[in-house]
């Protein structure tokens, strides 16, 4: 098959007649640019990737076959090669003719090394353009000549931006389809430059492609494109400045991902540096405990350096003994960065089941993991207009602006300043699926104002004085299991053996402290939140505090665990089937229910999660309150 026009020569022997280790030398000092090629559906991003595959000699021999013999049978050219089924590898986007995945590849020319991610255009999957972004120095933003600027190429602009990409290329596509039209070409241009001064846009480069027939790419111009005085593509993104470059301008920054202790005599820390530049003799901060020392080696595998700079994966050796662990940022002593426990930041929700304000999450952020809460959502972004509407909380592909507290302070900074330490995500704690995607904006002033304010009287002298070691005994159960009496059974006896104990029931604390929550879940989950943190600081004084809640969802009951020291939290499961709960019903609840007057009552119309290991469980059908209770008793004995 011949090449197609304004293509060289393919030369199928191109990469099997290179030595795999000549190859790596060619390629593996040339500099490294990341991008994205995104839009709405069927704008050619994939077409395109195939293209830049194609003319940089970046597929092989049985590669080009394949690719011949699947554009013959599953292509959308006739009978010329299909560019995009190089990169459409699922066999449900073949079907559907869209990109569904994150599709990553990597190809080279004389000048520079490329990973770009084909993005999926189709709305339903924003959250995987979310992914490939990320990463990313660059976004080519494609439009279909045909049809102008759509919701997706907005939508996807938007995201870009707010993910930090300062180098966006306007690729005009389909060129071919509409006769090379300047005048269409310039309408778009002016189109979207109204659009992205809206969002804070204030540069793009604009050339006009053919991703199938090749104007622009590797050349320009195009003999049919003579009225364009631009760079092609390919000579764009070779020259293009990269974020490494203007990351080592700023102030040094190495997150720290491990301690490297081959043997007694040698301590370093590893990471990857983020920003800066960094020597031997420099001083430096360890964030959060502010530690001070100077930089004494810098090792690789290849031996030491007498510098390193934004890019490069090393570890540091230092003149001083500091404690530093995984997890901590080594900085510039004279500019550290932040830490704190609260901010404000952008989120964009990527789960099908919708953020729940006030549960816990893990927060990844660089090499550190910490749990926080979202708070309600101050507002969420419309896409469309870009308004600040109203929001309780967040679903699939919405964007947000959420404050969040963590449970100790991080080391951050704002995400415009530092992409890799103002960036993170969210993980569901049950599932340990990638929810959310987030960008810092600044922390709190609260946070900045209220430290912690010690005692000289600890948690061990307050258990010390009371004979005895701090528990929090955590019933749960359905509405109606029984789980006050055996709690109000336990707390006897233990009274009847001189120990100090308070309970707190659902209904009680709802009359005072929770009085403002409704059983919504997410005042069911701020219910238990402030829960914990009485009980904790009754464990504090040195008491046993027993709680009675239905706590229906095991994320909380995980989180109040998470707040205790190890042993401390004893979850007893009162395990009572829910047609037996109902059958007690002494207060009319599951009849109500029932009968639609109660919304989001457990067992009925909201779900009770069990515990999977509860340290007890006592089943009230075979066992009298009483019973339950000496059981529990014999459990938790010796208590101190």
């Amino acid at each position: 098959m011949p090449p197609p026009e304004n293509q060289q020569a393919y030369r199928p022997d191109a990469l099997i007649a290179e030595d795999i280790e000549t190859y790596l030398e060619t390629h593996q000092n040339k500099q490294l640019l990341r991008f994205i090629t995104c839009g709405s559906v069927d704008d050619g991003k994939s077409t395109l990737i195939g293209r830049l595959l194609y003319d940089s000699k970046m597929i092989f021999e049985d590669q080009l076959a394949a690719l011949e013999s699947d554009s013959k049978k599953q292509g959308t050219q006739g009978q010329e090669i299909d560019f995009a089924l190089l990169v459409d590898g699922l066999a449900a986007e073949r079907e559907q003719g869209i990109t569904i995945d994150v599709a990553y590849r990597f190809f080279a020319t004389e000048k520079r090394k490329f990973i770009v991610a084909d993005t999926p255009g189709h709305v339903q999957y924003t959250r995987n353009m979310v992914t490939g972004a990320s990463t990313a120095d660059l976004a080519v933003i494609l439009i279909d000549a045909r049809k102008g600027v759509l919701e997706q190429t907005r939508r996807h602009s938007y995201i870009a931006h707010l993910l930090g990409i300062r180098h966006m290329v306007l690729a005009v596509n389909k060129m071919d389809l509409v006769g090379y039209e300047q005048a269409v070409f310039n309408q778009i241009v002016r189109d979207y430059r109204k659009f992205a001064e809206e969002i804070g846009i204030a540069e793009f480069t604009t050339i006009p492609i053919s991703g199938f027939k090749g104007d622009n790419i590797t050349q320009a111009p195009s003999a049919n494109t003579p009225w364009y005085s631009g760079p092609s593509l390919i000579h764009h993104l070779e020259t293009v400045e990269l974020a490494n470059t203007l990351a080592q301008e700023r102030s040094f920054r190495m997150p720290v991902q491990w301690v490297n202790r081959p043997n007694l005599d040698f301590r370093g820390f590893a990471g990857l540096v983020s920003d800066g530049t960094i020597k031997p003799g420099d001083a430096v901060r360890i964030v959060p405990s502010g530690k001070t020392s100077t930089v004494k080696t810098i090792t690789t595998f290849d031996g030491e350096l007498d510098e390193a700079v934004a890019g490069q994966s090393v570890t540091l050796t230092l003149e001083d003994e500091v404690d530093c662990s995984r997890g901590d940022v080594i900085a510039a002593a004279g500019d550290p960065p932040e830490a704190s426990d609260q901010f404000e930041a952008t989120i964009v929700w990527m789960s099908d089941e919708a953020l729940k304000p006030g549960r816990g999450y893990w927060l990844k952020l660089g090499t550190q993991t910490v749990t926080a809460n979202v708070q309600p959502p101050k507002y969420e972004i419309c896409i469309n207009s870009f308004e600040h509407l109203a929001a309780k909380t967040l679903d699939l592909n919405a964007i947000g602006v959420a404050e969040l507290r963590t449970d100790r302070p991080i080391t951050f900074e704002p995400y415009d300043k530092s992409r890799q330490l103002g960036g993170f995500i969210l993980i569901d704690k049950f599932t340990n699926a990638t929810v959310a995607a987030g960008m810092i904006h600044f922390s709190l002033r609260r946070a900045q104002n209220v430290h912690w304010q010690p005692s000289e009287i600890t948690r061990d002298d307050h258990a010390a004085l009371k004979n005895q070691k701090p528990r929090v005994l955590w019933f749960t159960g359905l509405s109606g299991s029984g789980k006050s009496t055996i709690a109000n059974e336990v707390e006897k006896r233990l009274n009847l053996m001189n120990r100090h104990t308070f309970l707190l029931d659902g209904d009680n604390v709802r009359h005072g402290l929770n009085r403002d929550l409704g059983f919504t879940e997410m005042d069911r989950i701020e219910n238990i939140r402030r829960i914990g943190e009485v009980a904790k600081l009754m464990a504090d004084a040195g008491l046993i505090v027993l709680t009675a809640f239905i706590s229906p969802f095991r994320a909380e009951r995980r989180m109040v665990r998470e707040m205790l020291p190890e042993g401390e939290f004893i979850e007893i499961f009162v395990d009572t089937p829910l047609e037996v709960a109902e059958s007690r019903d002494v207060k009319g609840l599951y009849k109500k229910a029932r009968e639609g007057q109660l919304k989001n009552f457990t067992g009925i119309d909201s779900p009770y999660e069990p515990p999977e290991n509860a340290e007890i469980r006592v089943n009230t059908v075979e066992m009298t309150p009483a019973e339950a209770a000496e059981y529990i008793i014999e459990q938790i004995l010796p208590l101190k």
